[in-house]
């Protein structure tokens, strides 16, 4: 799995700078959509964010029930991304996705920056930064491999430039696929079992003045 990793992050390096850029500049835009939040619209995610954090106990979290739910969450990303690489019309898909990810993401920090200012930004590298440490490079590599896919299935079926199989390409893109996924599982449990604690070691300090 790891040689495989290895070679396709030789081989796509302009394809990966590209998802990278492209996710980048989601976070950038989510970040600024936090400013054009009306002031309602501000406190509403201010009450939200407190009651969260502040009555957070991760003693009580049922952490069976609230694994599936973040591990489907996660893999219907990586499935999402898979599906459109199968198929020519798809490839916009991928990079909206991707560019989807960067702002859910920016959005999110912006918001805790936004309402607790230096606190918020602590709650974001406890919250939201360990686990997408590894969630973006999972899709930056999931995506450039369904965006190579892709386009292999443009030159072999509609520009006929490399006619032949696509059987041993589209095993190794899904073998990728499925690589990426079990890792989006060990995100899953970090996210149920670790995240709730190091939360709750933060979140205390909101209360304070």
């Amino acid at each position: 799995m790891f040689q495989m990793i290895q070679r396709t992050l030789k081989d796509q390096t302009p394809l990966y700078a590209f998802v990278a850029v492209l996710l980048l500049m989601g976070v950038v835009f989510g970040a600024l959509m936090v400013n054009a939040l009306t002031l309602d619209q501000q406190e509403d995610i201010s009450k939200y964010l407190n009651n969260f954090f502040i009555s957070l106990d991760p003693a009580a979290v049922d952490g069976q029930a609230s694994f599936w739910p973040i591990a489907v969450l996660q893999l219907k990303w990586v499935g999402l991304i898979w599906l459109f690489g199968l198929s020519v019309i798809g490839l916009p898909g991928i990079l909206i996705l991707d560019f989807l990810k960067g702002v859910l993401i920016g959005f999110t920090v912006g918001c805790m920056v936004g309402q607790f200012s230096w606190k918020g930004l602590l709650l974001a590298l406890v919250s939201v930064a360990p686990h997408n440490l590894i969630v973006i490079p999972v899709l930056l590599v999931s995506s450039a491999a369904a965006v190579k896919f892709s386009i292999g299935i443009i030159r072999s079926r509609v520009l006929l430039s490399r006619p032949g199989k696509l059987t041993e390409p589209f095993l190794s893109y899904t073998g990728l696929i499925v690589s990426m996924s079990l890792i989006l599982l060990a995100v899953a449990c970090f996210e149920t079992w670790v995240s709730p604690v190091m939360m709750s070691w933060v979140s205390p300090m909101l209360g304070q003045a």
